[in-house]
Protein backbone atom coordinates (compact mmCIF):
# COMPACT_ATOMS: atom_id res chain seq x y z
CA UNK A 1 0.00 0.00 0.00
CA UNK A 2 2.66 2.55 0.94
CA UNK A 3 4.45 1.88 -2.15
CA UNK A 4 1.96 2.23 -4.05
CA UNK A 5 1.11 5.90 -2.84
CA UNK A 6 4.93 6.22 -3.73
CA UNK A 7 3.90 5.24 -7.22
CA UNK A 8 1.20 7.25 -7.65
CA UNK A 9 2.95 10.36 -6.14
CA UNK A 10 5.92 9.65 -8.52
CA UNK A 11 4.01 9.57 -11.50
CA UNK A 12 2.03 12.99 -10.71
CA UNK A 13 5.59 14.72 -10.56
CA UNK A 14 6.88 13.12 -13.35
CA UNK A 15 3.62 14.28 -15.11
CA UNK A 16 4.03 17.85 -13.73
CA UNK A 17 7.62 18.10 -14.74
CA UNK A 18 7.01 16.53 -18.46
CA UNK A 19 4.12 19.47 -18.26
CA UNK A 20 6.36 22.16 -17.55
CA UNK A 21 9.16 21.36 -19.58
CA UNK A 22 7.13 20.90 -23.00
CA UNK A 23 5.54 24.15 -22.03
CA UNK A 24 9.48 25.31 -21.69
CA UNK A 25 10.21 24.09 -24.81
CA UNK A 26 7.87 25.79 -26.42
CA UNK A 27 9.94 29.20 -26.10
CA UNK A 28 13.17 27.36 -27.57
CA UNK A 29 14.23 28.33 -31.14
CA UNK A 30 15.25 25.23 -32.27
CA UNK A 31 11.96 24.36 -34.98
CA UNK A 32 8.91 25.65 -36.02
CA UNK A 33 6.63 26.84 -34.02
CA UNK A 34 3.79 28.48 -35.69
CA UNK A 35 1.06 30.19 -33.67
CA UNK A 36 -2.07 32.73 -34.99
CA UNK A 37 -0.23 35.71 -36.05
CA UNK A 38 2.89 34.26 -37.65
CA UNK A 39 3.99 31.80 -39.76
CA UNK A 40 7.45 29.70 -39.46
CA UNK A 41 9.75 30.08 -42.78
CA UNK A 42 13.49 28.96 -42.79
CA UNK A 43 16.71 30.74 -44.89
CA UNK A 44 19.36 28.38 -46.67
CA UNK A 45 22.31 28.63 -49.13
CA UNK A 46 25.06 25.77 -50.26
CA UNK A 47 25.97 25.41 -46.12
CA UNK A 48 22.87 23.48 -45.60
CA UNK A 49 23.81 20.96 -48.31
CA UNK A 50 21.07 18.86 -49.61
CA UNK A 51 17.88 19.34 -48.31
CA UNK A 52 14.58 17.12 -48.83
CA UNK A 53 12.17 20.12 -49.40
CA UNK A 54 9.04 17.67 -48.97
CA UNK A 55 9.64 16.64 -45.28
CA UNK A 56 10.69 20.51 -44.65
CA UNK A 57 6.99 21.17 -46.12
CA UNK A 58 5.97 18.45 -43.78
CA UNK A 59 7.05 19.94 -40.42
CA UNK A 60 5.47 23.16 -40.79
CA UNK A 61 7.48 25.22 -43.04
CA UNK A 62 5.58 27.85 -44.70
CA UNK A 63 8.28 29.93 -46.64
CA UNK A 64 11.63 29.95 -47.49
CA UNK A 65 14.24 32.16 -48.59
CA UNK A 66 17.25 31.12 -50.48
CA UNK A 67 20.69 32.19 -51.45
CA UNK A 68 20.71 33.29 -55.18
CA UNK A 69 23.85 35.76 -55.54
CA UNK A 70 26.47 37.05 -54.06
CA UNK A 71 28.40 40.31 -55.66
CA UNK A 72 28.77 40.62 -59.44
CA UNK A 73 29.70 37.25 -60.12
CA UNK A 74 29.20 34.76 -57.98
CA UNK A 75 26.03 32.24 -57.91
CA UNK A 76 25.42 30.03 -54.80
CA UNK A 77 25.93 26.62 -56.31
CA UNK A 78 22.69 25.24 -54.45
CA UNK A 79 20.35 27.27 -55.76
CA UNK A 80 19.07 25.91 -58.54
CA UNK A 81 17.83 22.68 -56.86
CA UNK A 82 16.83 24.79 -53.42
CA UNK A 83 14.78 26.98 -55.73
CA UNK A 84 12.98 24.36 -57.64
CA UNK A 85 12.52 21.64 -54.80
CA UNK A 86 10.84 24.17 -52.60
CA UNK A 87 8.07 25.44 -55.12
CA UNK A 88 7.66 21.46 -56.07
CA UNK A 89 7.16 20.76 -52.36
CA UNK A 90 4.68 23.77 -51.99
CA UNK A 91 6.74 25.86 -49.76
CA UNK A 92 6.80 29.60 -50.59
CA UNK A 93 9.44 31.04 -52.20
CA UNK A 94 12.13 33.64 -52.55
CA UNK A 95 15.70 34.65 -53.00
CA UNK A 96 18.09 36.60 -51.35
CA UNK A 97 21.67 38.74 -52.84
CA UNK A 98 24.10 38.93 -50.60
CA UNK A 99 25.32 43.04 -51.26
CA UNK A 100 29.08 43.50 -51.58
CA UNK A 101 29.67 47.05 -50.63
CA UNK A 102 33.24 47.22 -52.74
CA UNK A 103 31.31 45.95 -55.87
CA UNK A 104 29.28 48.15 -58.21
CA UNK A 105 25.82 48.03 -57.05
CA UNK A 106 23.96 48.12 -60.40
CA UNK A 107 25.96 45.49 -61.53
CA UNK A 108 25.10 43.16 -58.83
CA UNK A 109 21.57 44.06 -59.43
CA UNK A 110 21.74 42.78 -62.79
CA UNK A 111 23.78 39.46 -61.87
CA UNK A 112 20.54 38.90 -59.43
CA UNK A 113 18.38 39.78 -62.47
CA UNK A 114 19.76 37.59 -64.48
CA UNK A 115 20.24 34.38 -62.21
CA UNK A 116 16.34 34.38 -60.44
CA UNK A 117 13.55 34.29 -62.39
CA UNK A 118 10.77 34.97 -60.08
CA UNK A 119 7.01 34.05 -60.96
CA UNK A 120 3.54 34.55 -59.61
CA UNK A 121 3.46 33.63 -55.79
CA UNK A 122 7.29 34.25 -55.21
CA UNK A 123 8.45 36.53 -52.24
CA UNK A 124 10.06 39.66 -52.72
CA UNK A 125 13.77 40.11 -53.81
CA UNK A 126 15.40 40.49 -50.45
CA UNK A 127 19.12 41.98 -50.20
CA UNK A 128 21.28 41.29 -47.81
CA UNK A 129 23.56 43.89 -46.09
CA UNK A 130 25.39 43.10 -43.13
CA UNK A 131 29.15 43.61 -44.03
CA UNK A 132 31.10 47.31 -45.01
CA UNK A 133 33.72 45.41 -47.22
CA UNK A 134 35.95 48.74 -46.12
CA UNK A 135 33.93 51.46 -47.38
CA UNK A 136 32.29 54.44 -45.90
CA UNK A 137 28.46 54.69 -44.46
CA UNK A 138 27.95 56.99 -47.17
CA UNK A 139 28.60 54.82 -49.79
CA UNK A 140 27.10 51.41 -48.70
CA UNK A 141 23.37 53.61 -48.71
CA UNK A 142 23.86 54.92 -52.14
CA UNK A 143 24.81 50.98 -53.30
CA UNK A 144 22.17 49.98 -51.16
CA UNK A 145 19.80 52.08 -53.02
CA UNK A 146 20.84 51.67 -56.36
CA UNK A 147 20.63 47.76 -55.90
CA UNK A 148 16.95 47.96 -54.62
CA UNK A 149 15.44 50.76 -56.94
CA UNK A 150 17.00 48.72 -59.95
CA UNK A 151 15.20 45.32 -58.43
CA UNK A 152 12.31 46.88 -58.12
CA UNK A 153 11.73 48.82 -61.29
CA UNK A 154 12.73 45.58 -63.00
CA UNK A 155 10.46 43.39 -61.30
CA UNK A 156 7.23 45.42 -60.48
CA UNK A 157 8.15 44.25 -56.61
CA UNK A 158 9.65 46.37 -53.48
CA UNK A 159 12.49 44.42 -52.52
CA UNK A 160 13.06 43.76 -48.95
CA UNK A 161 16.02 44.28 -46.59
CA UNK A 162 17.77 42.30 -44.54
CA UNK A 163 20.09 43.58 -41.34
CA UNK A 164 20.99 43.93 -37.76
CA UNK A 165 20.09 47.28 -35.80
CA UNK A 166 23.74 47.04 -34.89
CA UNK A 167 24.99 46.99 -37.77
CA UNK A 168 22.19 49.30 -40.07
CA UNK A 169 22.42 52.06 -37.88
CA UNK A 170 26.32 53.37 -38.25
CA UNK A 171 25.19 53.02 -42.27
CA UNK A 172 21.56 53.05 -43.40
CA UNK A 173 19.26 55.72 -43.41
CA UNK A 174 16.04 56.38 -45.49
CA UNK A 175 14.75 53.18 -45.99
CA UNK A 176 11.84 52.73 -44.21
CA UNK A 177 9.40 52.30 -47.38
CA UNK A 178 10.99 49.26 -47.79
CA UNK A 179 10.17 46.28 -45.52
CA UNK A 180 12.71 45.00 -43.08
CA UNK A 181 13.71 41.94 -42.15
CA UNK A 182 15.60 41.72 -39.22
CA UNK A 183 18.20 39.65 -37.44
CA UNK A 184 18.29 39.31 -33.55
CA UNK A 185 18.82 35.75 -31.72
CA UNK A 186 17.99 34.38 -28.23
CA UNK A 187 15.64 37.30 -27.41
CA UNK A 188 11.78 37.83 -27.59
CA UNK A 189 11.46 40.55 -29.47
CA UNK A 190 14.20 41.98 -31.70
CA UNK A 191 15.83 45.31 -31.69
CA UNK A 192 14.52 47.39 -34.93
CA UNK A 193 16.82 49.54 -36.98
CA UNK A 194 16.26 53.10 -36.66
CA UNK A 195 14.72 53.50 -40.34
CA UNK A 196 11.79 51.24 -39.21
CA UNK A 197 9.19 50.58 -36.58
CA UNK A 198 8.27 47.40 -36.95
CA UNK A 199 9.64 44.21 -38.61
CA UNK A 200 8.06 41.98 -41.99
CA UNK A 201 10.59 39.28 -41.45
CA UNK A 202 12.40 38.26 -38.15
CA UNK A 203 15.07 35.58 -38.07
CA UNK A 204 15.37 34.56 -34.30
CA UNK A 205 17.52 31.71 -34.69
CA UNK A 206 20.51 30.69 -36.29
CA UNK A 207 20.97 27.06 -34.38
CA UNK A 208 17.59 25.97 -35.65
CA UNK A 209 16.92 22.14 -36.53
CA UNK A 210 14.16 21.27 -39.53
CA UNK A 211 13.22 18.10 -40.43
CA UNK A 212 15.17 17.04 -43.99
CA UNK A 213 18.04 19.22 -43.25
CA UNK A 214 21.30 18.18 -41.71
CA UNK A 215 22.22 20.32 -39.46
CA UNK A 216 21.57 23.81 -37.91
CA UNK A 217 19.49 26.45 -40.37
CA UNK A 218 18.35 29.81 -39.71
CA UNK A 219 14.62 30.37 -37.88
CA UNK A 220 12.53 32.89 -39.21
CA UNK A 221 8.95 34.47 -38.29
CA UNK A 222 6.65 36.09 -40.48
CA UNK A 223 4.41 38.80 -39.40
CA UNK A 224 1.30 37.72 -40.24
CA UNK A 225 -0.83 34.97 -41.32
CA UNK A 226 -1.28 32.82 -44.85
CA UNK A 227 -3.12 35.60 -46.66
CA UNK A 228 -0.26 38.58 -45.77
CA UNK A 229 2.24 36.39 -46.60
CA UNK A 230 0.77 35.84 -50.17
CA UNK A 231 0.21 39.28 -50.80
CA UNK A 232 3.54 40.06 -50.61
CA UNK A 233 4.16 37.30 -53.72
CA UNK A 234 4.68 38.37 -56.78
Amino acid sequence: MKMKIIGRAWRSAAAAVALLTAAACQDLSTGPAPDGDRLAGIDVSHWQGSIDWARVADDGIAFAYIKATEGGDYVDPRFAANWDGAARAGVMRGAYHFYRPQTDAAAQAQHFLRTVALRAGDLPPVLDVEVTDGRSASAIAAGVRTWLETVERATGIRPVVYTRAGFWNQVGGGFGAYPLWVAHYGVAQPAIPADWDRWTFWQHSDAGRVAGITGDVDLNWFAGGWDDLQALGR
